[in-house]
């Protein structure tokens, strides 16, 4: 079918989506809605079978859906309807929820229900739930849909109505409002206060402020308050988060956007309040907040190195303690190092916000491409181990080409890469590109991936030689997996010569 996707942006539930139904040999056209008259436009010039709307903000002119079948792919279960589905879900505490495909209709998140599909909800922030849950519900939900299409046209299948939905647990819900999420840091718990930030993330974070300045408050994690902290006393720092005490123990505040400020973005937090966190004490308590951890197998044959920065983005600083961590990876006695970088991202290559903020972008800017470089040549340099790039999450820019200089590269199901920099001012030989591309699918083949400036997916980088294998339909059964392999390819007799070759390799 002719398929045009109706979106506000081309986010990751979208490029899921395009990846996957062109894959599935469907014809697709993108279209930003930003206008009426652009999205008519659009809609005549490429006249498709069926609309889909991943993602809008407004809704779908009527113009639109009253000629055109137009699905729209809701976050949320069946009934719900408003624009803060995921938000209010996250805030209630709810135990399971959705995503459903509806049809356009006058009244908004009210037409018949095309396809369901539920999950269980995790304790994650609303954008790690969007790209996980919600993009494979919305996956499955979606296919459903476009299969009904011919039985619908010719009359023998119909949706369901939403007034005839058996029993709907969704409900109308006004847009969330600031006030609904405050924090009142002397009565709400840590559960309380990690439920309202996580509800928030991405956007638009929680109106709070920090040392008596206005801001907005993301990414949270649980924390350890040192003994006779105070509620809402900020008294600790590690890496680019700030530690704040609540009613009952910590949360680690990652990232904040200042009122006012010159840089009306997200920053990590000891940046963006860089005089006050100077004062304040460094703390190593809740290892499992620390954006880099390393652990080991049973046997001491495999290491694990886990880096998780926030949307991928990596700063100078986090390049270095990276980079840092992979020499010291080196000198342990293990026969394999497994890069794992986030669940949600393997990387997206250099920190675009911090470089913004800098005193000096052009000098920044310098200095992080050049700490970049400096991890993917550490890796690259390190021939007395076999490397593996395990990416449980998306990868863009320089970070995919970071997992390249990896030995072997694994990737998880519906993993989406976008392995170009055309968009970046088509940057040219950073992150050793030049030479990790052409030795995996060559030249010809290397110089239309970094041309096509499109998603991939993982899947179809495997089938390519990109990468080298796609596996795991979870993150938990790809975390499972890639362990299994990982030992296995320590415990085989034939790693000695493998290394062997490797390193005769990089000495030639």
């Amino acid at each position: 079918m002719r398929i045009l996707l109706l979106t506000h942006s081309f986010n990751s539930l979208t490029q899921r989506l395009y990846a996957e139904l062109r894959e599935d040999g469907h014809e697709l056209s993108v279209e930003f809605d930003i206008a009426d008259s652009v999205a008519e436009e659009a809609v005549a010039r490429f006249a498709p079978d069926v609309i889909v709307a991943p993602f809008l903000k407004r809704a779908v002119p009527e113009s639109i859906w009253r000629a055109h079948l137009t699905l729209i792919v809701h976050p949320g279960i069946v009934g719900d309807r408003g624009p803060s589905a995921l938000d209010w879900a996250i805030m209630n505490g709810e135990a399971t929820w959705g995503v459903t495909v509806l049809q356009a209709e006058a009244e908004m998140d009210a037409g018949p229900v095309w396809a369901t599909r539920e999950f269980a909800m995790r304790a994650a922030p609303k954008a790690s739930l969007y790209r996980n849950e919600v993009t494979a519900g919305a996956l499955d939900a979606v296919r459903e849909a476009l299969g009904h299409v011919a039985d619908w046209r010719a009359g023998r299948w119909a949706p369901t109505a939403l007034a005839d939905w058996p029993n709907p647990r969704g409900q109308w819900r006004e847009l969330i409002r600031q006030a609904d999420r405050r924090i009142d840091w002397l009565a709400d718990s840590t559960a309380t206060v990690l439920a309202k930030v996580r509800a928030a993330d991405g956007f638009p974070g929680v109106a709070d402020t920090l040392f008596g300045e206005p801001c907005h408050l993301f990414d949270a994690q649980p924390g350890t308050a040192p003994a006779g902290a105070r509620p809402g006393e900020v008294v600790g720092r590690r890496d680019g988060a700030l530690l704040r005490a609540t009613t009952d123990g910590a949360v680690w505040i990652g990232h904040v956007k200042r009122a006012g400020s010159d840089h009306p973005f997200k920053l990590p937090a000891t940046q963006a309040f860089e005089d006050e966190a100077a004062k304040l004490l460094v703390l190593d308590t809740d290892p499992g907040a620390a954006e880099i951890g390393y652990r080991e197998s049973a046997d001491g044959a495999v290491g694990f190195l886990r880096f998780d920065f926030t949307n991928g983005a990596m700063s100078t600083g986090q390049c270095q303690r990276l980079c840092e961590a992979i020499h010291t990876a080196t000198a342990r006695p293990t026969r394999v190092l497994v890069l794992e970088g986030g669940r949600d991202f393997w990387s997206n290559g250099i920190h675009l916000n911090v470089i913004e903020a800098a005193a000096s972008p052009a000098d920044e800017s310098w200095a992080n491409i050049n700490a970049m470089n400096d991890v993917c040549l550490a890796l690259i340099g390190l021939t007395g181990k076999l490397t593996v790039a395990a990416m449980r999450g998306n990868a863009g820019a320089g970070g995919c080409f970071l997992a390249l200089a990896a030995d072997c590269v694994w990737a998880r199901e519906g993993v989406v890469m976008n392995p170009h920099y055309k968009n970046m001012g088509n940057l040219f030989g950073s992150e050793y590109w030049s030479y990790l591309l052409p030795r995996r699918v060559g030249e010809a083949a290397g110089r239309q991936i970094m041309a096509d400036r499109l998603p991939l997916l993982a899947r179809k980088a495997a089938a390519i030689g990109l990468i080298d294998a796609c596996f795991g339909a979870s993150p938990e059964a790809f975390a499972a997996e890639v362990a299994t392999r990982a030992q296995a390819l320590a415990d085989d007799p034939a790693l000695a010569g493998r290394l062997a070759d490797k390193q005769t390799r990089r000495a030639a």
